[in-house]
């Protein structure tokens, strides 16, 4: 995602809506994603990982 900043006057302002509305379902998607996972990342301070599984399996004496 490239990254642009645009300094405005506070009243001309434009509206956000009409910039999301305008975005595919997938693009906001993955927006959302991104936002997710820098928000964990800054709370965190760790990044996603998978949670390890340990089953325990009895097994038959032979």
């Amino acid at each position: 995602m490239e990254k642009i900043v645009k300094i405005i006057n506070i009243h001309q302002k434009t509206n956000d809506f009409l910039f999301w509305a305008s975005k595919s379902p997938q693009e906001r998607i993955d927006a959302l994603e991104t936002l997710r996972q820098n928000y964990i990342n800054l709370k965190y301070h760790v990044q996603p990982r998978f949670q390890r599984v340990y089953t325990i399996i009895e097994r038959k004496k032979s």
